[in-house]
């Protein structure tokens, strides 16, 4: 069974915070009466109406995508292809959407939800969950390198959260951050003088892609759902 509120917000555009103010104002019925609580237990086979209107229950999608270069995180873009081209349409009608950002030039682990509290988790900077990628690169890592992305580089005049820089052979290194500004590492990695020229994102949280193939996706398991989570 799940809580009114977490169960409205997961259906809606309306937050947990927003269900209080909807029970009091008895815009929420169950079963055709009012809402009594925010934190009632709601059953499969209870009927839940906002404002006149069902809230309507889809299966729950968590999925993983491995996504090849060319393609938009975006559900629709006037120009480019889109990852949506690339799991099940009716994804589209369940209000399941890519979380986060994956650029269009770079590859791999890329989730899909339609669970909006799952998604704000992962996005969220304050939850930091890490991102790690790796990374094809000109020029070879210094020390100097390491230490840099370690105390926290600046982009765009903010200090950006540590990260990890760690070197595998030349040209080839692997990152870690905690954050998801636009072009981030490419811009990290240039600003250290080293050109990125290739870009695979392999691990979110303590989930990895894997052998995942490119262009193809699979729904998450119970566990990896922890492990995605960095639990």
């Amino acid at each position: 069974m799940d809580r009114l509120d977490k169960l409205v917000a997961q259906y809606s555009d309306y937050s947990r915070k927003d269900v209080r103010k909807l029970v009091k104002e008895k815009r929420i019925e169950v079963n055709g009466v009012p809402a009594l609580s925010f934190d009632e237990k709601i059953g499969e086979e209870d009927l839940v109406m906002l404002d006149g209107e069902p809230i309507l229950r889809k299966r729950r999608i968590l999925a993983v995508l491995n996504k090849p270069m060319g393609f938009v995180t975006s559900t629709e873009d006037p120009r480019d292809r889109t990852v949506m081209e690339l799991v099940p349409k009716e994804w589209m009608k369940m209000g399941v959407y890519p979380v986060g950002r994956l650029d269009k030039d770079t590859e791999g682990l890329l989730i899909f939800t339609n669970d909006g509290a799952l998604a704000h988790s992962l996005i969220s900077p304050k939850n930091g969950i890490e991102k790690e990628y790796y990374v094809e690169h000109t020029g070879s890592v210094k020390k100097e390198d390491i230490a840099a992305f370690k105390a926290g580089m600046v982009l765009d005049d903010e200090t950006l959260k540590p990260a990890l820089l760690i070197p595998m052979e030349k040209g080839k290194s692997r990152v870690v951050v905690t954050e998801g500004k636009y072009h981030q590492v490419r811009r990290m990695m240039a600003i250290r003088g080293m050109d990125v020229t290739y870009l695979k994102r392999i691990r979110e949280g303590k989930l990895a892609l894997g052998s995942l193939e490119v262009g193809k996706w699979k729904e998450l398991e119970p566990g990896e759902e922890a492990e995605l989570l960095g639990k």
